[in-house]
């Protein structure tokens, strides 16, 4: 079986501390199992990290992956997918990004460029379509993650004699370089920033001692099996995909604050509380920041919908910065009771430029404020945490990323912060598995409550989707919740693996694995694929996903659980009160789950399942 002519036919290994790489062939077999992307991130974790190694070890990798779809017509396939064990969850973790990082990737004829080991001294890794460098680049440390995209990509023009619009750079910030447990990558282009958030691969770079890694375009050019096809299924779908994403177009995700707010499903006050009054939700929300902040809208590559937007903040010093996310929103104003919205914009920026994910660091800095609520913390341990202190969430941001006083216990995160403290502290984390929830709440939809306990990644909601349950399927029910989110799951890996924005599959494309995605998939490799197959690879990469995380001793029926205030204790008070999670019903939405997925008991899939999937050969 040939390989598609969609993909560029190699991985590329690159290893930091001899400077030297090798490529590998793509295997056909692997291509159609995993298809690319998320598939290709989880198979190289299985492959060439030892269930035994640390986060920080130089045994794991980093492996920047794209997919079929990169670069082909099909909307939105600009993004790639960044993949590694997280120093968060000792699990596996994938984050995506979009920009024009991954299309340049694409170009070079690598599907996968992987790191392994650890560079000897700070430095940046080059790759082109000849292979790769590891460039020592001391003098780069402290500088932040829009300036070392700048100074990289000025350098490789200049010593490669390369366009600089050529060259696309992603990058660590100084909270990489000090192993702040969240730290983020961010890439920048003339474009718009993406940005791979969650689960610390900013950290597990800065461990490598590799500050960024540059991409510069290459002569590669996927070529679809069927490409008039694939133009008229995309052509097919512009119009529902901009009507569907009006929202998006206008503010971003941002415009999510009000409509979720007026749910009763918006975390506040490290989520004793989930909803803010209607004046202080419209103060952070996305029509106001349109109103009287944003500059300009920016978009990624392939993509009309321009969900990004820059904002300009003038009392801040801040120029063109990120629209804060919905998610951000959450993490650093309603959990932390912050709605001073320029103070709120101005934490963002520098999470941005420092490196570190919005939704943990915000929900950690909610839990440490709860924390001081209730005596566990005083004003020795920080002057910063009382709820509603904007000043102080802005001075947390900067000591956070350097782990100055009790930023560095900050940048261990809230479940390594609960362990320091007393046990009564464990009842006001947010999160599962080490991870920090995001904004869509675990109490207030039912398919959230199982799918963040299933979750590879742990409190992340690009495992289960929210966005059906926010137009009511399984919300408030748990019959056939847990076949709902467990399919969900199935369409997230799917779509991570094809690399396509979730918004534009979610708007344009459908909501669940459908006809369309086998359609275009087909299409482009010529494959001839039903939907049942194309839905089976989201499985089998997610299947994968759990033996990792098995194998490392951080999946099973126990860790499959909640935090303790989503099961024990029901929303308070506005539209949601009185829904929660109680232990008896998420033990009765896992022995569901797990019988679907034809795993045991305990949440280990079965020799059964694992061989009708393909996969036999990827257990121990």
């Amino acid at each position: 079986m040939d390989l598609p002519a969609v993909y560029g036919g190699e991985s590329l290994h690159v290893r930091l501390d001899s400077g030297e790489s090798d490529r590998e062939s793509i295997d056909s077999a692997d291509a159609r199992r995993f298809l690319g992307g998320n598939g290709f991130a989880a198979k190289a974790v299985h492959d060439h990290v030892p269930a035994d190694a640390d986060p920080f070890d130089p045994e794991n990798v980093v492996a920047f992956t794209v997919g079929p779809m990169n670069g082909t017509p099909f909307q939105s396939t600009s993004r790639g997918v960044v993949g590694f064990v997280s120093p968060q969850t000792n699990g596996f973790f994938d984050s995506t990004f979009g920009g024009t990082f991954p299309r340049a990737q694409k170009t070079t004829g690598f599907e996968s460029v992987v790191l392994h080991g650890t560079a000897a001294e700070l430095s940046y890794v080059l790759v082109d379509e000849d292979g790769a460098a590891v460039v020592p680049a001391t003098d780069l440390a402290g500088l932040d993650t829009y300036e070392t995209c700048a100074e990289v990509e000025t350098r490789v023009a200049e010593d490669d004699g390369v366009d600089a619009d050529d060259v696309h750079v992603v990058a660590a910030g100084p909270a990489g370089e000090n192993l702040v447990r969240y730290a983020c990558l961010l890439h920048d282009s003339e474009m718009r920033e993406g940005v791979a958030g969650r689960g610390g691969a900013g950290a597990v770079l800065g461990s490598k001692n590799v500050k960024a890694v540059a991409v510069v375009e290459g002569s590669f050019r996927p070529e679809p099996a069927d490409d008039g096809d694939l133009r008229d299924l995309v052509g097919g779908r512009m119009g529902p995909l901009m009507q569907e994403t009006e929202m998006l177009q206008n503010y971003g995700t941002s415009g999510l604050v009000n409509p979720i707010n007026e749910m009763g499903k918006l975390g506040r006050r490290n989520n004793r509380v989930e909803q803010a009054s209607r004046e202080r939700a419209e103060a952070i929300s996305g029509e106001r920041i349109r109103e009287e902040y944003v500059t300009e809208d920016t978009t990624c590559a392939n993509c009309a919908v321009a969900c990004g937007k820059h904002v300009t903040v003038e009392s801040e010093g801040v120029t063109d910065g990120k629209i804060p996310e919905f998610e951000s929103l959450f993490g650093t104003a309603t959990m932390t009771d912050v709605f001073d919205v320029e103070r709120v914009m101005k934490a963002n920026d520098l999470c941005d430029r420092l490196g570190m994910d919005t939704i943990s660091w915000g929900v950690s800095v909610a839990f440490a404020r709860e924390c001081y609520d209730e005596g566990l913390l005083t004003d020795e341990d920080s002057p910063h945490l009382a709820f509603g202190d904007a000043d102080g969430l802005v001075e947390l941001a900067r000591k956070t990323a350097h782990r100055e006083g009790f930023g560095d216990r900050l940048a261990e995160g809230s479940f390594r912060l609960a362990a320091e403290l007393d046990e009564e502290a464990e009842r006001y984390l947010h999160g599962v598995k080490g991870l920090e929830f995001a904004a869509h709440s675990p109490r207030g939809l039912k398919g959230m409550s199982i799918g963040y306990a299933t979750a590879t990644r742990g409190g992340s909601h690009h495992d289960t989707r929210p966005t059906l349950q926010y137009e009511g399927e399984h919300a408030e029910t748990t019959e056939g919740t847990p076949e709902f989110a467990a399919r969900t799951q199935h369409f997230t890996a799917l779509g991570d693996s094809l690399t396509q924005c979730r918004f534009v599959s979610e708007g344009g494309w459908g909501k669940r694995v459908t006809d369309r995605y086998r359609d275009a998939i087909n299409a482009a490799t010529g494959w001839e694929l039903s939907t049942d197959e194309v839905e089976r690879i989201g499985e089998r990469i997610y299947n994968l996903e759990r033996l990792i995380n098995v194998e490392r001793g951080v999946a099973r029926r126990e860790t499959d659980t909640l935090s303790h205030r989503v099961m024990h204790e029901p929303i308070p008070e506005g539209p949601s009160e009185g829904m929660y999670c109680p232990p008896d019903e998420l033990d009765a939405m896992l022995d569901e789950y797990y019988a679907f997925r034809g795993w045991d008991d305990d949440g280990v899939p079965t020799a059964e399942r694992l061989d009708a999937l393909d996969m036999a050969g990827l257990a121990d």
